[in-house]
């Protein structure tokens, strides 16, 4: 290999991984970088960002499209700390996400010299942490090593992001170290007699349950859950905001198991008597409060397959843990021989009632936002991929909209299970300038969207085309709010909002836009922004009294007293 800056080498390296997108801000402290971004032009693509924020979250979600590390590149100190909330949502979300970041030059490191940090007390890798692996390259000889570590750490076990440091000196050092081959994580299967015990739990049961999700899944795997629950009729529920693991089209689907779940769904798994959590950390959100599955004994018995030996048991002590990647986990459960009868096809059967049932609205005026998420879901095409941030708005979106299972188009739910605002829109220009031929829709909140709105000017700097962004205005922090009401009535402080006209604002990035204040002049809006080929932002106006804050509110009320009791 003849000698080239290090810099260059670095870009070598992740185009040896197969990577063609970076995401980031220019930064001086690893100007060599984007030199070699330019010398390899042809081959890979480094897309500047508005903020450090907004450039995390697409490469969070090039993660969970792709399923290989999503790729950022961030300047030391303050661009370090702003893309820290990209890294903490790849974490909680188990995606594979590499965040190089610029560092001083060696000789003027422990100085504190101008925007210096240690990124391992930073970053601090750990269980509670936000990384897996923080590492800091030690020469120009061994950054393809890094590189390929920092691959591997990313993808195998529980996915997740990895930290490189990069000292600015060392990045301009010219080094003939070799690019290393593509890396591929190690596979781990479950073991034989912990399968045959399974089995023997499922045949013993009256009424299992099944929760899929987390991060690593394929097509593969997930044609694999399929089958699995069809030859035992399992009901699926899926993991908070993975949606997209199991098919909500089938008729063994009983709905997404996290915030605002069917009530009728929870009670199902309380009288579960096996639950089969597959791929799913068990986090607070999918459990309720770890009060679906109490913890840290449920009262039905528990079967927790994980890819990571860190989660199994780390808060249930479940009957039977099987630790294996999810994608084989779900390939030995398929080959799980079935009885000639089951005793819960009811059981079942009841339970895709109960999600059926779950998404036929009561009507609301002026504008229903029930009544445009079917909308959406009627009119987008099949490969649509849908992405928002957090808030009482996304309720809707999870809701009203099923999501096809990955096995079919891959990944088609971007949402962010560590309740990260601001995620939807860049997620949203992500997906779109990865994936051109699909359509992408974002659904965000008027708060949410403000916190990284400024990646339209991404979007419209990079020639996105089938992008659609509804942004809901409710002219609150409606989440807040509802707390707010909940704990002190009447005594509301800091959620309201000053918006502006967002369809005004989206012109402004040189976006087409609509403002929809009826539930009739949505669909029309929509269909024009399907067929209109330029990215469009719709601005779903709603009236005061209609929020997710009111609608939401006795319910939780209701919840809170059901736990206290």
């Amino acid at each position: 290999m003849s000698q080239r800056l290090a810099g260059h080498a670095l870009v070598e390296a992740l185009i040896a991984q197969g990577v063609n997108t970076a995401f980031g801000v220019p930064g001086e402290s690893y100007l060599a970088v984007l030199d070699g971004f330019h010398e390899h032009r042809e081959r890979i693509r480094f897309v500047a960002c508005r903020q450090e924020g907004g450039a995390a979250f697409m490469a969070e979600a090039q993660g969970k499209l792709s399923g290989r590390p999503g790729i950022c590149f961030v300047t030391r100190g303050p661009g370090a700390t702003n893309a820290s909330i990209g890294l903490h949502t790849a974490f909680q979300d188990s995606t594979p996400l590499i965040l190089f970041v610029g560092q001083v030059a060696s000789d003027q490191r422990d100085r504190e010299a101008f925007q210096e940090l240690d990124y391992r007390q930073v970053f601090g890798p750990g269980t509670l942490g936000m990384a897996k692996w923080v590492g800091e390259a030690q020469s120009a000889d061994r950054l393809p090593e890094y590189v390929a570590r920092a691959f591997h750490t990313a993808l195998q076990g529980r996915p997740g992001p990895v930290v490189i440091v990069l000292p600015e000196d060392l990045l301009t050092t010219h080094t003939a170290a070799p690019v290393l081959p593509r890396v591929e994580p190690a596979q781990a299967w479950p073991a034989p007699g912990a399968l045959r015990d399974l089995r023997a739990l499922l045949v013993q049961a009256q009424r299992p349950f099944v929760i899929a999700g987390g991060g690593g899944w394929d097509a593969e795997g997930a044609r694999a859950l399929q089958r699995f629950a069809e030859n035992w009729q399992l009901p699926v529920g899926c993991g908070f905001r993975f949606q997209d693991t199991f098919d909500n089209h089938h008729p063994l689907y009983a709905g997404d198991v996290g915030i605002g779940i069917n009530p009728k769904l929870a009670t199902r798994i309380r009288e579960a008597d096996l639950v089969i959590a597959l791929g799913v950390r068990l986090g607070e959100m999918t459990t309720g409060g770890y009060m679906l599955l109490e913890a840290p004994r449920p009262k039905q018995k528990l079967v927790h397959l994980h890819a990571g030996a860190e989660e199994l048991g780390r808060v249930y002590a479940a009957d039977l843990l099987l630790q294996a990647s999810v994608n084989n986990a779900a390939k030995a459960l398929e080959a799980l021989a079935a009885p000639p009868s089951l005793a819960w096809s009811a059981w079942s059967e009841a339970a895709s009632a109960d999600f059926a049932a779950n998404r036929v609205p009561q009507p609301v005026e002026p504008l229903d936002m029930a009544q445009v998420m079917l909308t959406v879901e009627r009119l987008a095409p099949e490969d649509a991929v849908f992405t928002n941030g957090a808030g009482n708005f996304s309720g809707w979106l999870h809701r009203y909209v099923r999501y096809r299972g990955l096995q079919h188009h891959g990944r088609t739910q971007l949402a962010p299970t560590s309740g990260a605002m601001g995620y939807g829109v860049p997620a949203a220009v992500a997906a779109s300038l990865l994936y051109p031929e699909r359509t992408v829709i974002n659904v965000a909140g008027d708060g949410d969207f403000l916190m990284t709105g400024q990646e339209l000017a991404t979007a419209t700097g990079y020639g996105a085309r089938k992008l659609i962004s509804l942004v809901v205005d409710n002219g609150t922090y409606g989440t807040i709010r509802m707390h707010q009401e909940r704990e002190y009535p009447g005594r509301v402080c800091g959620s309201d909002l000053f918006n502006p006209d967002f369809a005004a604002l989206a012109r402004a990035y040189g976006w087409n836009a609509a403002k929809v204040e009826r539930t009739d002049e949505f669909e029309p809006a929509f269909r024009a922004a399907l067929a209109a080929g330029t990215p469009t932002l719709i601005h779903l106006k709603l009236a005061s009294e209609v929020s997710t804050t009111r609608a939401t509110l006795g319910a939780i009320r209701e919840a809170a007293l059901k736990q206290r009791a």
